[in-house]
């Protein structure tokens, strides 16, 4: 029985978020430039969108570049935009073709004027698809995030569109640029690394960590199977006691 088979496909997570770490050690280990790396990780990146898309789970979001990124070399950084540019130039039939529909979040404003006019002239060619949703974190940090949302509501606030006393959680999400997209449920981060790294802060409060030593660019199919599988055999309690939702289960059964 293959790892796919092994999948209980009523218990798949509706959102899984990727930290794709180790292009450029990847590389380096091979005895080649960091950007080689990173070229080989959009084989990567198409092979896990594919997956998702042919398990039916509904949203991935791929941190693919974050604001602390922005101090990387100027060279590293330069090329990284131009092949965000070229990849999705490439890949915008081939996601319509697959129903996919691409979505970006991060300081667009940040972004090259050609990259952040390629983004949106994406989006804008898949906004009418309707299987997996295909989240970029581009120029992106959590705490960031925050911060934007934070002042955005004290904007609101200041100009009588709010009140304090409305500020809930609820309230909260719709300022994040995740406002339409539901919190992930499994978060896996390749290359070895065991931390977050200002990525989906908000978003991440209850989803399950998983971590693989696995680089990005070698990260295929059934490595994420594994991951989904691993995410299967936990308890998701939300706070509760085993207890609690054992019993709501055999209600619900």
């Amino acid at each position: 029985m293959s790892l796919k088979d092994k999948l209980d496909l009523q218990r798949l997570p509706r959102h899984i978020a990727i930290i794709m770490d180790g292009n450029g050690r990847w590389a380096k280990e091979r005895g080649q430039d960091r950007l080689f790396g990173h070229h080989e990780g959009v084989e990567s990146v198409r092979n896990i969108t594919e997956a998702c898309a042919e398990l039916g789970i509904g949203y991935l979001t791929l941190y693919a570049f974050s604001t602390e990124n922005w101090d990387r070399p100027v060279y590293e950084v330069n090329g990284i935009m131009e092949l965000l540019v070229n990849t999705i130039r490439n890949e915008v039939a081939t996601l319509s073709k697959n129903n996919i529909r691409l979505h970006v979040i991060g300081d667009m404003n940040m972004l090259p004027g050609q990259c952040k006019t390629e983004m949106e002239e994406a989006m804008a060619l898949t906004s009418q698809n309707t299987g997996l949703n295909l989240v970029m974190a581009l120029s992106y940090s959590a705490r960031w995030e925050i911060v934007n949302a934070a002042r955005n509501i004290a904007q609101d606030v200041k100009d009588g569109k709010l009140t304090p006393e409305a500020v809930t959680p609820e309230m909260w999400e719709q300022y994040l640029c995740t406002a339409k997209i539901p919190d992930p449920e499994l978060m896996i981060r390749t290359s070895g690394e065991c931390r977050i790294s200002n990525f989906l802060l908000y978003q991440l409060a209850y989803a399950e960590l998983y971590f693989t030593d696995t680089r990005w660019p070698d990260f295929r199919k059934e490595h994420l199977y594994e991951a989904i599988l691993n995410y299967q055999t936990r308890e998701r309690r939300f706070g509760k006691t085993s207890d609690q939702i054992q019993q709501n289960e055999e209600i619900i059964s």
